[in-house]
């Protein structure tokens, strides 16, 4: 846990605030040093467009909507639990953010009724990707990841291009871990069909 001095937010030992944690920085907020959240939204901007810019459609604006999710972070920072991470709590905000998006800008109704985690499913080892497999999966997410439902195509970002854990990633969605293990399978088989020739690693 980080201390603080007991009149000021600034920390003790006099560390570097780019040294500090996201949880760190976020309790310095917390503490009433507002211009700390800066710092935040120079180590996850670029991270947010990403997911925002392979999440959206080109329709929707994927810079207002990240300035909307700092906002959104900034006004709920009181609530955010330091002695969590930081980096699922934002991409929650994110993901809750960019689904109200594709419902709001979809021609048609876009349904989010959560199937996979209507029945049972074996646990998943939750590992990170051999550097040969995540190689391979950003060829096939260049190519193919658009044509995925939004639901797949959000696991493939989330653990793929964010390299956030099935833990994590559950913490996201707010689904269990064995539903991200079964939809990261589903969309990787997908994307599979989708350009055969280019997942021979399946």
């Amino acid at each position: 846990m980080l201390e603080t001095n007991e009149n000021s937010a600034e920390p003790v030992g006099g560390n570097s605030v780019q040294t500090l944690s996201d949880e760190e920085i976020a309790l310095l907020v917390q503490h009433g040093d507002k211009d700390k959240f800066a710092l935040l939204m120079e180590r996850y901007e670029k991270k947010l467009l990403r997911y925002g810019r392979k999440f959206l459609s080109d329709k929707e604006n994927v810079t207002d909507a990240v300035q909307e999710i700092f906002i959104k972070t900034y006004q709920g920072i009181k609530s955010f639990d330091p002695s969590q991470r930081f980096s699922p709590w934002i991409y929650r905000i994110a993901h809750n953010m960019f689904v109200n998006a594709i419902k709001k800008n979809s021609r048609s109704p876009v349904s989010f009724i959560d199937f996979d985690t209507l029945v049972a499913h074996p646990t998943y080892d939750d590992t990170a990707p051999a550097e040969r497999e995540q190689k391979e999966m950003r060829v096939l997410i260049d190519r193919g990841l658009a044509g995925l439902p939004p639901n797949y195509r959000e696991i493939i970002i989330l653990y793929y291009l964010e390299e956030l854990s099935y833990k994590e990633i559950a913490d996201i969605l707010r689904v269990p871990i064995g539903t991200v293990g079964i939809r990261l399978k589903r969309a990787k088989d997908m994307l599979q069909k989708k350009l055969p020739d280019q997942a021979k690693y399946f």
